[in-house]
């Protein structure tokens, strides 16, 4: 199964309620090899790329967002490491892990976003889907094969000409 490539390993994402603010204090316990992936995609959104924190993307991973659609790692790391570029400060407010599956992480993220430039600060809550690499889900370092982050209660769609243009963009 690992050897699929990351775009068979979409979450079609459905919210069970209209409240996406995360509550930490309902949030599932992971062992430490799956907290330690969370601390590293946490630090991703929080502006801190590295190339460590990048390699928990299988080499075939796909990134979906309701504006970038990024189809391997090389694609994705690039979005990570131009965050700082864009944003003065990103940082967590607070999470909650709702999902913890052998193959799939979910969880609400509350992310705080301030621009840079402008100085503008946005909070977002989003319902992130970490789809695993079957072959690391047991390892000290798993991988990610698909990542979906959802911020508006709607899974995105994949036809018409806004997914061409975000999967064009991607090429």
């Amino acid at each position: 199964m690992s050897s699929q490539p990351g775009e068979n390993f979409e979450v079609r994402q459905t919210s069970s309620s209209d409240d996406w603010s995360p509550d930490p204090s309902k949030s599932i316990k992971l062992p430490p090899n799956r907290q330690a992936l969370i601390d590293d995609v946490i630090a991703l959104y929080s502006c801190q790329p590295t190339v460590e924190r990048v390699k928990r993307y299988s080499p075939d991973c796909v990134y979906d967002d309701q504006f970038v659609y990024a189809n391997d790692r090389y694609k994705m790391a690039g979005q990570w490491f131009a965050l700082p570029k864009l944003f003065k400060d990103s940082h967590n407010v607070k999470y909650e892990i709702i999902k913890n599956d052998r193959d799939l992480i979910q969880f609400k993220n509350e992310q705080s976003w301030t621009f840079a430039g402008i100085h503008k600060t946005a909070v977002i809550n989003a319902l992130v889907s970490l789809s695993l690499d079957p072959d690391t889900v047991e390892s000290d370092f798993i991988q990610i094969k698909y990542h979906k982050d959802q911020a508006n209660r709607k899974d995105y769609s994949h036809k018409g000409i806004g997914f061409y243009f975000k999967k064009w963009q991607a090429g």
